[in-house]
């Protein structure tokens, strides 16, 4: 049985175009939509089930309508990642589980007044669990706030997704660097840097970790518009891809 992923928002908070920016690679957004970004996201499918990898899509409710999703897998509480579930936590129905770091300060007001999410569903650093026979495996994340991306799991497929971060934690590289990864969706959010950023990864540094990794298809994510210029007269080096809006992983 396949494991697939599409990704419904490559972006960062930022978005591209970015507001008033006109560098050519917003430029050539606002023209063609099929450059644009929306934030960084995901539907992942397995088991005729389907999980939402964040919620950062301000209009979540009109691409997945009551009963087309089984839950949320949450990588952390910043708003470009969770500002979907505000207006969604009003609705009615069943209650919708909510799974996440065990941050207890959440994202404003939704702990206090969670409506129909369930958000007692807290995940632990390498603890393995399971949604609908995919193993899901916590991995901690470099960032601002307290983050985790994940290994996903079937008996024949392995995806690590792996946003937002800044490099990455010795524990979670060594893990990843274990388990073989056939796709890795990573954070990088810049063009080639000569030093790390402090809360999203650049080209180098998503390079430097995958020769440690050695993973064959790493595709990149949360993607700026600078750094969208900088792939319009640059080539990703072999294994690498840019994610776009849209873009359909499937590993048999």
């Amino acid at each position: 049985m396949s494991l697939s992923l599409r990704l419904t928002g490559t972006g960062g908070a930022q978005l591209v175009p970015a507001f008033g920016c006109e560098c050519v690679a917003c430029q050539r957004a606002r023209l063609n939509p099929g450059y644009r970004r929306r934030p960084c996201s995901a539907e992942v499918r397995y088991n005729n089930a389907v999980t939402l990898l964040d919620a950062g899509l301000p209009d979540l409710m009109d691409h997945h309508p009551a009963g087309s999703f089984r839950q949320f897998l949450l990588t952390h509480y910043h708003m470009d990642h969770v500002q979907g579930l505000f207006p969604l936590r009003w609705g009615v129905g069943d209650k919708i589980p909510v799974y996440g770091p065990p941050d207890e300060e959440g994202c404003d007001d939704l702990f206090r007044h969670p409506g129909i999410l369930d958000f007692s569903h807290t995940v632990e650093p390498f603890v393995v669990f399971e949604l609908q026979g995919m193993q899901v495996t916590p991995l901690p994340l470099t960032h601002s706030k307290l983050t985790f991306g994940y290994l996903l799991e079937s008996a024949h497929s392995r995806v690590a997704w792996l946003s937002d971060t800044a490099g990455l934690p010795e524990k979670t590289l060594k893990f990843l660097l274990n388990n073989h990864p056939q796709v890795m969706i990573i954070d990088c959010s810049h063009e080639p840097r000569p030093q790390t950023p402090r809360n999203h990864c650049d080209l180098n540094t998503v390079i430097a970790l995958n020769e440690i990794i050695r993973c064959p298809r790493v595709v990149l994510t949360h993607i700026s518009h600078q750094f969208d210029e900088w792939l319009m007269d640059n080539v990703l080096p072999e294994g690498f891809e840019a994610g776009f809006d849209g873009m359909e992983i499937v590993v048999e």
